[in-house]
Parts: structure tokens; sequence; C-alpha cells
């Protein structure tokens, strides 16, 4: 019978991919700067875990599109973020700062390719971040 709604399957996981420039220049921010673990290499994509979810970047010279992107990663210690980050050079374009509207603390930065980088910390009480 059409119409008949199908069970829904579970999702596993999820990756967000971003292209890159220079596969090992995003390697190294991705994975020395933050300090993500790689979980794979597949040769011009790499996969970090990022607590409960995956990032991956994949080399695509003249594809990377880092406009209306942002790469949130949540941390309760934003400032402790921002030392590290601003200490080894990488681009900051807004100091960590309270966002009332959206009821988090955060900063934003620039990644190797553009994209724009958000460290935040909830402020609101009913934000329960699933373990990762």
């Amino acid at each position: 019978m059409p119409g008949t709604p199908q069970p829904i399957p579970p999702i596993d996981d999820v990756i967000t991919f971003l292209s890159v420039e220079d596969l090992a220049r995003s390697d190294a921010f991705y994975g020395s700067v933050l300090g993500l673990p790689l979980v794979v290499d597949q040769g011009s994509c790499r996969i970090y875990r990022a607590a409960g979810g995956y990032l991956g970047v994949c080399e695509r010279p003249g594809a990377a599109s880092p406009d209306g992107v942002i790469v949130t990663l949540v941390a309760a210690d934003v400032d402790g973020w921002h030392d590290r980050l601003a200490g080894v050079g990488v681009p900051v374009e807004q100091a960590p700062r309270r966002n009332d509207t959206y009821g988090v603390y955060h900063a934003f930065y620039r990644d190797p390719d553009g994209y724009l980088l958000e460290i935040q910390r909830f402020l609101d009480p009913q934000w329960s971040a699933p373990a990762g």
C-alpha cells in the first residue's frame, strides 16, 4: 500500500567533510593544533574523531568553500582553547565573549583554508552534551 511509512533505520555516526587545498596543512591543524585523533587515513581524505562525531578533510584543490560553514567544537574551557590557538598563531576572528542571544560563551578562529572554527560553551543549564 503506497504511503505506508517504513521504519526509520538507525544512524550510527555523523561525519562532516571539508574540502581543503592542502591535506598536510589541514592534518597539522586538525591533528596537531586541535589534537583530534586520526581515525582513518584514506589517502586524499583523513577522518578525525571529534567528541560524539567525526570531522573529515579531503584534499580537493580549488574546491574549498568556507563561506557559510562553521565548525563548532563544544568545550568547557573556551579561554584555555583561546590561549592555545592564539598562542600558536591561529587567526582569531573574535576573542572569547558571552553571547546572550544564543546562551553561549564562545570565540571564533580561522583554519588554514578559511573555515570558521567556533569554540563554545553552552550557558543554558538545559544543555547536556552527550558523552563522547
